[in-house]
């Protein structure tokens, strides 16, 4: 990936750490919404990874309740996607995981397990434009869907990627 000072300035302010770090605390708060428990780290960082790709996000599905490995199957673009941008938008998600530690929008638990004290961040997604707003509520849906196939390494083979 490039520098961050090589990036255009609309990639920039996409790609900066604060709205990563936001990214990934959507993806955890939309797991423990789910599954009333602390969410993988690795799960936090995919679901933020895929929220940012404009291709991914177009083809989530409406609904949780679609099945994930079928989805990624009707989907094939989305694979493809994943295994191209996968690592360097990884590379850029890292430094915002690093300041919502730092800043503790999120905690980190003893097991690697991350969590969204309370009162942290707000249930309702707001954001200045349509495009931030469609990011956020993609993390928060990818984090109570994603796990529903199973474990998050099940998930990310099928996805063509490598924690």
């Amino acid at each position: 990936m490039n520098e961050f000072v090589d990036l255009s300035r609309e990639e920039r302010a996409l790609y900066n750490p604060a709205f990563t770090a936001l990214l990934t605390a959507r993806t955890v708060q939309g797991h423990e919404t789910q599954y009333g428990r602390p969410c993988p780290l690795a799960l936090a960082v995919v679901g933020a990874v895929m929220s940012l790709q404009p291709a991914v996000r177009e083809r989530l599905p409406r609904t949780t309740n679609a099945g994930v490995s079928r989805w990624v199957e009707e989907n094939r673009a989305v694979k493809v996607a994943m295994m191209q941008n996968a690592t360097a938008l990884a590379a850029i998600v890292r430094p915002g995981l690093l300041l919502a530690l730092q800043t503790t929008l999120l905690h980190c638990t003893d097991q690697g397990l991350l969590q969204l004290p309370t009162g942290r961040l707000k249930k309702v997604i707001t954001g200045p434009t349509e495009e931030v707003i469609a990011i956020q509520k993609a993390a928060h849906m990818l984090g109570r869907w994603l796990p529903s196939t199973g474990s998050i390494s099940t998930v990310m083979s099928l996805l063509g990627v490598r924690p």
